[in-house]
């Protein structure tokens, strides 16, 4: 899979880094940086791409 193609993303990840992406450049922050910010995002809350669904629970020791 190339650099940015963001086929492997669930419809839901990609809805919220439209929206965070919105909220950046409503904010003055230009185009192509609220987008990167807007998919490193998504990325530290769920992990990448095709993460969701069952059985995926963190198991880390504590």
């Amino acid at each position: 899979m190339p650099r940015g193609d963001k086929s492997a993303y669930t419809d839901k990840q990609k809805r919220q880094a439209e929206h965070i992406e919105e909220n950046y450049e409503k904010h003055g922050v230009p185009k192509k940086e609220a987008e990167s910010r807007a998919w490193a995002t998504v990325n530290k809350e769920s992990g990448g791409g095709r993460k969701s669904g069952s059985g995926r629970k963190n198991h880390s020791k504590s």
